[in-house]
């Protein structure tokens, strides 16, 4: 079976370019550059589905329709034994690493990212791998500026500046050749060259 990558966010318009939506605005980058089929609906698994070729190797898209905190759903029966989860990459947005830096990750816990919590209930297990992508303003200095507690949500569902924007498609370039290296070769592969 071939791998499955998963593209956290929340569904509706209003969300397209939000923070919360930095895995899904990747996974379209990924899924153009490998030419994938047009975007479908799975009612069984709540979510979008698109499939791609990479190298020869069969990859499956998938863009939860469920909400971020509900993300669990689309995934379960697609990675829920531990043969599938090996093949099982999850893109997701992420407050403590800087706006437009990446992190490869495998087998680690949620960090409070209700998503990935969301998919650890689901499939009872941490031992998948995830793309971490940084959201995180930084000083002049590259220290984190993480907004106050109380102002959290609405920031990270709060629309990308254009700039920011800008930043997240280009490390996206760099996260395709990432996925592209674990598809062909390992996520060890992947690890080493790009973290």
């Amino acid at each position: 079976m071939g791998y499955i990558i998963v593209g956290l966010g929340n569904p509706e318009k209003e969300y397209e370019n939000t923070r919360h939506n930095a895995g899904m605005i990747i996974l379209d980058q990924f899924a153009k550059k490998n030419e994938g089929s047009d975007w479908k609906r799975d009612n069984t698994r709540d979510s979008l589905i698109s499939k791609a070729e990479v190298s020869g190797e069969k990859v499956l898209l998938v863009k939860p329709q469920t909400f971020m905190n509900k993300s669990g759903i689309s995934v379960k029966d697609l990675a829920g034994s531990p043969k599938k989860l090996e093949k099982l990459i999850v893109i997701q947005d992420d407050l403590d690493l800087p706006l437009g830096s990446m992190k490869i990750v495998f087998n680690r816990g949620s960090g409070g990212h209700k998503g990935i919590e969301s998919i650890v209930r689901s499939v009872k297990s941490e031992a998948f791998a995830r793309v971490r992508i940084g959201i995180c303003p930084t000083t002049p200095t590259g220290k984190l500026k993480k907004p106050d507690h109380e102002k959290m949500l609405d920031f990270i569902v709060g629309d990308f500046k254009k700039p920011e924007l800008d930043i997240i498609k280009k490390v996206g370039k760099k996260v395709c050749g990432a996925l592209e290296v674990i598809v062909t070769d390992s996520l060890q592969k992947g690890m080493t060259d790009f973290n």
